[in-house]
């Protein structure tokens, strides 16, 4: 299920475009809104951390019919369709999603949790930040973990509808193709954004707000 956006394109809804993409295209897209496929890769443990994960990446804590992103990560990863490279320094993807959601469990085990998944919202956060800031975690490079995770994180998330609704993209025009190229330029079908601010710049304050908030936190508990 997937509903009409209610964020920055208010009302727009990417599969009232449905009529006009050509079957296969419209079949793989309808797909994607319909129960999600049952994990065969995670384990039951993994697919709680992995869950608890890619939720905080994707910002759905909070959302009761959110995009299926464990399960989408983990129909990739079962029938081994990867970006076709890997870091020389990590290992396969299959292997290093195994290994760094338990390392994500014993950071949180470290921290009195009992799981990753187990742990409050902010702990998970703080935990997921610190792998964000540092150079190199439980012996892994963290820059390399941290590509790893999101790049399966927004592969998965902008693949579905329900994202398109809060981006205001149409989807695929297959086959009638777009007509008006051109920084700017909009075909008659693709939604206009009403609001005039840079989400890249808001995100990057927000960001810095909270490194400033934690850092005067952590000060004070010295």
């Amino acid at each position: 299920m997937t509903g009409r956006a209610t964020g920055r394109f208010p009302g727009f809804d990417a599969l009232g475009q449905s009529r006009h993409w050509d079957t296969v295209t419209a079949d793989v897209i309808l797909a994607r809104t319909g129960p999600p496929p049952q994990p065969r890769f995670f384990t039951g443990t993994e697919q709680a951390t992995a869950t608890a994960l890619l939720n905080q990446l994707t910002g759905q804590c909070d959302e009761p019919l959110g995009v299926p992103v464990m399960e989408m990560v983990d129909a990739r990863l079962a029938a081994g369709e990867t970006d076709g490279w890997r870091y020389a320094d990590l290992p396969e993807d299959g292997q290093a999603w195994r290994e760094t959601l338990a390392y994500l469990d014993k950071d949180a085990q470290d921290r009195g949790a009992a799981s990753f998944a187990g742990a409050p919202r902010q702990e998970q956060a703080a935990i997921i930040q610190a792998v964000q800031d540092s150079s190199e975690w439980h012996g892994l490079p963290a820059s390399r973990v941290w590509s790893l995770w999101t790049r399966y994180a927004c592969t998965a998330f902008y693949s579905h509808p329900w994202s398109w609704n809060e981006i205001g993209f149409p989807g695929p025009a297959y086959p009638r193709g777009y007509n008006a190229l051109g920084v700017g330029a909009r075909d008659r079908w693709e939604m206009n954004d009403p609001v005039d601010i840079d989400p890249v710049e808001v995100g990057r304050r927000l960001e810095e707000a909270r490194r400033i908030h934690a850092a005067l936190v952590e000060k004070e508990q010295r």
